[in-house]
């Protein structure tokens, strides 16, 4: 979690650029096809009430005839979804887990309606801090010792802080889901590692770049040896930010040698298929940090190398595309964008963070925290009004409820009907009713809608030749499901 900036974002025909897009040639539609609606509104200017939540209505059907004002195109493909959630980190962990707030039944049932396929909204992806963030209970790595004292060869290294309440929860999240990918990112090196001996901010010390990659690859073996492997890895969280809370500084020379010299060497002599992701930061953030890794050919061409890793917090999303036209075999992440108190309205935030990171190549939408409790915490420095998937109440007179609050079901919007190794398919932009479109590897059709204004829209959608309506409540959310073959 970073600095809160204002966000550009945009929609538009420019954002689905032919590069890297793939045409297939489709069979014929059968006639009358069924379309499954599910529709998330709010009262109130700041889209946090939930009237109805991913609320299934009476399907409609296609109709012979094509026109309308978004045309579905499963014949032009983009990339592929690799999954969508939030982080367990430390703060939701222990939230659900031994803060002894919740009951193991509710915990269980919460634990299913996050991650469960079909019990509930099927999260498919977890980013979680590699030891302590802004939002846990204090700030910890994996190889802390008394100031003073130093570790090199990693003889104390130990992941216990996590086998109380981040493991667990995040084995239980993959036996729920099996597709769920795990991704890593440190806020920080142990500070005996650093210049200022401090978790907080500091530079790591070239003497320690080869210990620090070895503390990536023990806390990579510590995981898979316990039936959670690692799908993905940053360098680090939002490289240099920010002070008051754990965190490092780096340069993009530094970011790039270690990445190249040490990281991902350390990761494939030890065996380990986990991706490195550059970056993890801002699109504003891309040339000083994110360039000088990536314009590397060794990294880019290297087994352990994955893509990139943006935050939605400062500056544009077409930065992505940008991006991708240069290195169209470069996949691109979107893997923290909180939602919080200053955000005017969250549904229409997320909605559009949802649509705009996904037509811009993004095959992942990642939150900040699943939980936090009914004052926005426990936190660490940083943000104290981040808001979560779900809210833990502990301690006040509603203590042991979980509210589900938006951020939910607008998650759910994507991740219960867009399967990992789904494939983006064309669908026309439209700035009154923003959506993007997908197809799952079972055939099946995903469309996800947005009214980004404050009447009734009526939406004609036309797939190959057929075409249903639908009248969209003003600043409504809805996915519509179907199968069959386009024609």
């Amino acid at each position: 979690m970073g600095a809160l900036t204002a966000v550009a974002v945009a929609v538009g025909p420019w954002l689905t650029s032919p590069a890297g897009a793939q045409v297939a040639h489709t069979g014929s539609a059968s006639a009358g096809e069924t379309v499954n609606v599910y529709l998330t509104t709010t009262s109130g200017s700041d889209g946090r009430t939930v009237v109805k939540g991913l609320e299934r209505q009476t399907p409609i059907t296609f109709t012979t005839g094509g026109g309308g004002n978004v045309t579905v195109d499963e014949s032009r493909t983009y990339q592929e979804f690799s999954g969508a959630g939030a982080s367990f980190t430390d703060t939701a962990a222990w939230l659900f887990n031994s803060s002894g707030a919740l009951s193991q039944g509710t915990r269980d049932e919460v634990m299913r309606k996050l991650f469960s396929p079909t019990d509930g909204i099927g999260v498919s992806f977890l980013r979680n801090p590699m030891g302590g963030s802004d939002l846990a209970r204090f700030g910890y790595t994996f190889d802390d010792v008394p100031a003073g004292q130093t570790d090199p060869g990693l003889t104390r290294f130990s992941i216990d802080h996590d086998l109380a309440d981040v493991l667990p929860l995040t084995r239980q999240a993959r036996q729920l889901n099996p597709a769920l990918k795990v991704m890593a990112s440190p806020w920080t090196a142990p500070a005996w590692m650093k210049d200022n001996d401090q978790l907080n901010q500091g530079w790591l010390e070239a003497q320690y770049y080869g210990t620090y990659a070895n503390y990536f690859v023990k806390y990579l073996q510590e995981y898979k040896n316990r039936g959670v492997p690692i799908d993905y890895v940053t360098v680090q969280n939002e490289p240099t930010c920010c002070g008051g809370y754990p965190s490092m500084q780096w340069n993009g020379s530094g970011l790039n040698y270690f990445t190249k010299s040490e990281l991902l060497p350390k990761l494939a002599n030890a065996g380990l298929s986990t991706k490195v992701l550059a970056l993890d930061w801002n699109w504003d953030q891309w040339s000083g940090y994110g360039a000088p890794v990536v314009d590397d050919a060794a990294i880019r061409n290297h087994p352990n190398f994955g893509g990139i890793a943006w935050h939605g917090y400062g500056g544009d999303v077409r930065q992505q595309t940008t991006v991708h036209n240069q290195y169209p075999n470069v996949d691109a992440f979107d893997t923290e964008h909180s939602g919080g108190t200053w955000i005017a309205n969250q549904q229409k935030e997320d909605m559009h963070n949802l649509i705009d990171y996904t037509r811009n190549w993004g095959r992942s939408w990642i939150k900040w925290s699943l939980a936090v409790d009914q004052n926005k915490g426990p936190h660490n420095g940083g943000c104290s009004t981040c808001t979560g998937l779900v809210t833990v109440h502990n301690g006040d007179s509603q203590s042991g409820r979980v509210d589900y609050t938006v951020e939910y079901y607008t998650m759910g919007h994507l991740t219960k009907f867009v399967k990992p190794g789904a494939r983006r398919i064309d669908s026309s932009a439209s700035s009154t009713v923003p959506n993007v479109a997908w197809k799952n590897p079972d055939g099946s059709k995903a469309l996800i809608a947005y009214n980004d204004t404050s009447g009734q829209q009526t939406l004609k959608v036309n797939w190959g030749g057929q075409s249903f309506t639908y009248q969209l409540p003003a600043g409504a959310s809805a996915t519509f499901t179907w199968s069959g073959n386009q024609a």
